[in-house]
């Protein structure tokens, strides 16, 4: 039987980490969309607070799914 897959572009920031941005990311598609299969991470930025230091990380992620039948 052959599948069919969706991708979705998503974004996410934590104050903590990439790997939290990540985790966060993953967990918000996982709620909303069914059949989850991979993430991957397209892009990565920090986000600068007013006193000129690392105030977020924000990383975009494409998100697969599978679509049901």
């Amino acid at each position: 039987m052959a599948s069919v897959a969706r991708v979705t572009e998503i974004s996410a920031v934590s104050e903590q980490s990439f790997e939290d941005a990540i985790k966060v990311g993953v967990q918000r598609a996982a709620e909303t969309l069914r059949g989850l299969k991979s993430a991957w991470v397209k892009e990565q930025e920090v986000q600068i607070g007013e006193n000129g230091g690392v105030s977020g990380y924000k990383v975009h992620l494409l998100v697969t799914f599978a679509l049901e039948s």
